[in-house]
């Protein structure tokens, strides 16, 4: 059985991009591979942070994950367990700056100003390969956008078994899902749905109630445009794409499929059946989050429990990473 890791960071309430894109996917991992998905902390504090709002943020984001279908006992904060932190520093040594300044997220996020941000935010790709690591995990789900951290991955994973004279690290396979693998903003299709926007019509969150998320649906930005018959009339329409390939990916259906029931009408009718699908499926899920996040105790249980898990498999292989390397144990 192949061993499945990935993680998302605990800044916000997963919206309806982090579940199409990520948790709906972990959820059926689960049934045929060893999975870890960790709520990445660490990475939460390389850009400012307000200490009390991560600690709510991953009790929140704890709830969230689990009333997605995550199981309880593969779940852990980043934190809790150390080998991240040890293997990190160890692909800081072994990881080049060339590979570093190549890394785009890096300079998404930095902007122009590159020299007021935190060493963390410039190495973080490194503990990124870390993370996956430390497990000797062979596969992680991702979306297109974190390809290039995983090939970053497997460049340090196989430049530490090249300098050590060892076949230790695996080689790491990219999933990436088929369908909604990113899910843009309901304000600016051109935009990824994202936990930052100032906006919060901008995104669906895993805790909106179903009045919540039909209001955001009916005030989705579109065009005055009818949707069209075939996929070809889509070309720069963002808007209309992003809402069909949410509903496509919520129901299953291709876009060809879709367009054949839709095509020729006026958003209303659409709208309105799209916004009916996202409380069928997103409703349940937000009124378990709401019952978890009253047990705050149960939280933090599940969460050391899980972290517990995790130790029991990274800290007998990060070990050996330390021994190749030098370390005495």
């Amino acid at each position: 059985m192949q061993r499945v890791f990935s993680g998302i960071q605990p800044t916000g309430i997963p919206h309806l991009g982090n579940y199409l894109g990520a948790l709906r996917n972990w959820a059926t991992l689960q049934k045929d591979h060893d999975c870890l998905f960790c709520l990445v902390d660490m990475h939460s504090i390389t850009m400012p942070w307000e200490p009390e709002k991560l600690r709510q943020q991953t009790l929140a984001s704890t709830a969230c994950l689990l009333a997605s279908g995550i199981e309880p006992t593969r779940l852990y904060n980043q934190s809790a367990v150390s080998a991240h932190a040890r293997l990190g520093w160890i692909f800081n040594c072994i990881s080049r700056l060339g590979w570093l300044n190549r890394m785009t997220q890096f300079k998404d996020k930095a902007g122009k100003n590159r020299e007021n941000h935190s060493a963390g935010l410039y190495v973080y790709p490194n503990l990124m390969a870390a993370d996956i690591l430390a497990f000797q995990a062979t596969r992680v789900p991702v979306g297109d956008d974190q390809r290039q951290h995983i090939e970053l991955a497997n460049d340090i994973g196989q430049k530490f078994n090249h300098d050590m004279g060892v076949d230790f690290f695996p080689t790491i396979e990219p999933l990436i899902p088929p369908q909604a693998a990113r899910v843009m903003s309901l304000r600016d299709g051109s935009k990824k749905m994202s936990k930052s926007d100032p906006s919060e019509q901008s995104r669906i969150t895993l805790t909106d109630t179903p009045d919540e998320i039909a209001q955001k649906i009916r005030r989705a930005k579109t065009d005055p445009e009818p949707l069209p018959g075939e996929a070809a009339g889509l070309e720069n329409r963002p808007e209309a794409r992003n809402l069909l390939s949410i509903y496509g990916a919520m129901s299953d259906r291709s876009l060809e499929d879709l367009l054949s029931e839709f095509g020729g009408q006026g958003f209303g009718t659409f709208k309105t059946a799209l916004a009916d699908l996202l409380v069928e499926k997103l409703a349940p899920v937000a009124s378990e989050t709401r019952r978890l996040l009253a047990d705050e105790s149960h939280l933090l249980e599940v969460l050391r429990q899980g972290a517990a898990r995790a130790r029991s498999v990274a800290d007998p292989i990060v070990d050996e990473a330390e021994r190749l390397v030098g370390f005495l144990r």
